[in-house]
């Protein structure tokens, strides 16, 4: 009986103790979606994980001298291989007990990103990659380094069902590996958005919006081309776009694609209904934005997308959203918690628009839906299922290098038990 309380009390520490963890991504203040959630992301498992506190190695561009804050403990140079193994023995050297990868094919240097295998191979201990892009049709380069990845990761984490089937069919990997964690969303109260507009002395519109790094493949040009026929019934609506150009599109192209929006609205007779602020907008800007909104929209032209952290914010916050059937986005606003509308199709949108704007009751169950829906993906919860994913990824491990210990001990004894005999 006594030894049956000393497993479960060994079993209850495994599930609350606290996780010495290592963070590899981009980070803030770099204007980068994936250095946003790896922040949001080990804020939250801070709260839960406070004795043993997130630190994070950077993927880093030289070019550009980002003020990192203090747990920023290691810069990746990601242009450099040797700055990748560097940073490798710096984890094994370190306190860490896991590494957590945050995996885009951007932000890692190489050809498609090769980098990050021989960063993986090196590291001695176990690692947890989330995949933030999962392609339907990859290139072989892309499918050997995605097989390679979840070959070096003890579990891999994608924010989408429709991935596992992806990451099984195409890229063949074991199933048993992979594992859903929504993506993470602020904790707001379902509420009225008139305040918020009046704070932003938008008051008596009602608001459209579109909050990200502006590029030409968001599709926003089709919400600006939907306008005349909402502005018809609706007078009132505003198409509110927040964001700087991202910064690789900014390098290459400038200000070409804002400029190409502002000239269609200009063309079409609605400059007055769309609104541009053309700033890197903060997490606490981005929530007002949201709060003030009607609806939000991700008209994005490609169907691959398995990630979208607004538009999980934007559910979360009760909002009536549309979007282009990506992949994140059929996952998501299925069951009519949103609107899915074909791909470039101005018609659509405003259809969808003038429907609920029509018929406030409809509008208003579609909003408690998102916004129920979205209570699962609260930062609180997506930290839990990560700091439990790797309490049973370290409670393995444990159970693997006793399981040697014993096996070597039992080795030794049975060559000295035969050193004996033979004397």
């Amino acid at each position: 009986m006594v030894r049956n309380n000393n497993e479960i009390l060994k079993q209850l520490q495994e599930q609350t103790r606290e996780v010495a963890a290592i963070y590899v991504g981009t980070y803030i203040p770099r204007p980068c979606g994936i250095a946003t959630y790896t922040k949001d992301l080990t804020n939250a498992i801070n709260i839960l994980n406070p004795k043993r506190l997130a630190e994070i190695a950077v993927l880093d561009r030289p070019a550009e001298s980002y003020p990192y804050p203090w747990e920023a403990k290691f810069r990746i140079n990601m242009y450099d291989l040797s700055s990748f193994i560097q940073a490798a023995d710096y984890i094994n050297r370190s306190a860490a007990e896991l590494v957590c990868i945050q995996h885009e094919f951007g932000i890692f240097g190489g050809p498609s990103g090769e980098y990050v295998i021989p960063f993986m191979e090196r590291i001695k201990k176990p690692i947890v990659t989330t995949l933030h892009t999962v392609t339907k049709s990859p290139p072989i380069d892309v499918l050997n380094i995605v097989q390679k990845i979840a070959f070096y990761s003890e579990a891999i984490t994608v924010m989408a069902e429709a991935c596992i089937q992806r990451l099984v069919k195409i890229y063949k990997i074991d199933k048993r590996k992979i594992v859903v964690i929504p993506h993470g969303v602020p904790d707001v109260a379902f509420t009225s958005p008139e305040p918020y507009k009046k704070n932003l002395g938008l008051e008596g519109r009602i608001i459209i919006s579109a909050i990200n790094l502006l590029s030409d493949n968001k599709g926003l040009e089709y919400v600006i081309e939907s306008l005349p026929k909402v502005i018809k019934k609706h007078p009132r609506i505003l198409f509110l776009i927040a964001g700087m150009t991202h910064p690789e599109v900014l390098k290459w192209q400038g200000e070409a694609y804002r400029n190409s929006l502002a000239e269609k609205a200009k063309e079409l007779g609605v400059e007055a209904n769309v609104m541009f602020d053309n700033r890197y907008v903060t997490l606490e800007e981005l929530i007002h934005y949201l709060m003030a909104s009607d609806f939000y929209i991700t008209p994005y032209l490609g169907a691959d997308q398995t990630a979208s952290g607004t538009l999980a914010y934007a559910l979360a916050a009760g909002k009536v959203c549309l979007s282009t059937p990506y992949v994140y986005a059929r996952e998501v606003l299925a069951d009519k918690r949103g609107v899915l509308i074909d791909f470039r199709n101005s018609t659509q949108i405003a259809q969808a628009l003038n429907y609920y704007l029509d018929h406030p009751l409809t509008m208003e169950k579609t909003k408690r839906r998102a916004y129920d829906y979205g209570r699962q993906m609260i930062w609180h919860n997506v930290a839990l299922k990560h700091l439990e994913l790797f309490r049973l990824i370290l409670a393995q491990k444990k159970r693997r290098d006793e399981k040697k210990r014993r096996e070597k001990i039992k080795k030794e004894i049975q060559e000295a038990a035969k050193k004996d005999i033979k004397r």
